[in-house]
């Protein structure tokens, strides 16, 4: 078997492509049509409560928009928090990522896109385990993710001074 040969793309091909992709590194990902139940719901649970934290704060919470890195790399994080308007895309680090993460998707989440938003600086990167009721953030320090800890499953934020709170057993406990 001879090597594999593997196209690269841009942000301009991305950009004409019908349905859900992220472009890692110039190679294209597709994404599942669409999310189950429960890891909508979570996202948006999530979503919701920090909006409701970062009301005062002149922060956004979207869910699902294209945070374009650079010319080879396009991700679509379940929830993200802005502190800048934008357009089209957001193209500035994010103060703060969530990925629901999916078994399938699991290497990319915790791996390919653990490094690309640290060495961006995304202050906060928030991976949640639905089925496992499980959580790993993780604060952004000079330029390293270090781990969060906590015991009960209660993760404090600040971003642009504004503190925010996500009690994750009572996120859990609400779809499980």
């Amino acid at each position: 078997m001879r090597g594999q040969i593997i196209e690269y793309y841009t942000y301009d091909d991305y950009k004409e492509w019908e349905g859900r992709w992220e472009l890692i590194g110039g190679v294209a990902y597709a994404m599942a049509p669409s999310p189950v139940f429960n890891h909508q719901a979570i996202a948006y649970e999530i979503s919701r409560i920090l909006g409701n934290e970062l009301n005062e704060c002149n922060c956004y919470v979207l869910g699902e928009e294209d945070y374009v890195v650079d010319d080879y790399t396009v991700v679509r994080p379940d929830v993200v928090v802005v502190c800048q308007k934008f357009e089209i895309n957001i193209t500035m680090p994010p103060k703060l990522i969530v990925e629901v993460v999916s078994p399938n998707r699991a290497k990319r989440d915790e791996i390919d896109k653990f490094q690309i938003y640290e060495k961006e600086g995304v202050g906060y990167y928030i991976l949640v385990y639905p089925e496992q009721k499980m959580v790993k953030a993780y604060k952004n320090i000079d330029g390293v993710y270090r781990k969060i800890l906590s015991d009960d499953m209660r993760y404090e934020f600040e971003i642009q001074g504004c503190k925010a709170k996500i009690d994750f057993k009572k996120v859990f406990d609400r779809f499980f």
